[in-house]
């Protein structure tokens, strides 16, 4: 049985242990950095698929952990792309969206080629019926729309 929101992957074999305060680079990119972390890896992994069709090379940083935070990885790829989005399934307001986008637009600030976004779930509670969790939950096409949007502006 699949873990919610989840896709189906293999699971290494063995002692296998993701290393605490260390993000990934998911998916190399120069154009848009995308940091994430849990299911909303897959929502931008997805995103990344439908963009680099039309040409657009999204690079999606996998946070891993957000206590440590690594965000030496996600500000050397900030710094490669001059662009950033921070997606996260929880509500927009008070969401570590928010924190990240702070801490980009601080160390950052004159290298950004297009102002912060954040890509969250409205803020309103969670629904539990497959409809509503649609509506909910950020997606892969909300994802590709803001990007198209920074590189637009």
């Amino acid at each position: 049985m699949p873990l919610y929101w989840s896709i189906h992957r293999e699971v290494p074999e063995g002692d296998y242990r993701v290393p605490l305060g260390r993000a990934q680079v998911a998916r190399e990119g120069g154009d848009v950095t995308l940091a994430t972390y849990g299911g909303a890896v897959h929502v931008a992994l997805a995103a990344a698929e439908v963009l680099a069709a039309e040409g657009v090379s999204l690079e999606v940083v996998d946070l891993r952990s957000l206590v440590p935070l690594d965000m030496a990885t996600v500000l050397a790829s900030v710094r490669k792309t001059g662009r950033f989005v921070a997606l996260h399934d929880a509500t927009r307001f008070c969401g570590f969206g928010a924190e990240l986008a702070a801490q980009v637009a601080e160390a950052c600030f004159g290298e950004l080629k297009a102002p912060v976004r954040r890509i969250a779930a409205p803020d309103i509670p969670v629904p539990f019926t497959p409809p509503q969790e649609a509506f909910y939950k950020p997606s892969a096409d909300q994802v590709a729309q803001t990007v198209r949007g920074m590189l637009r502006a």
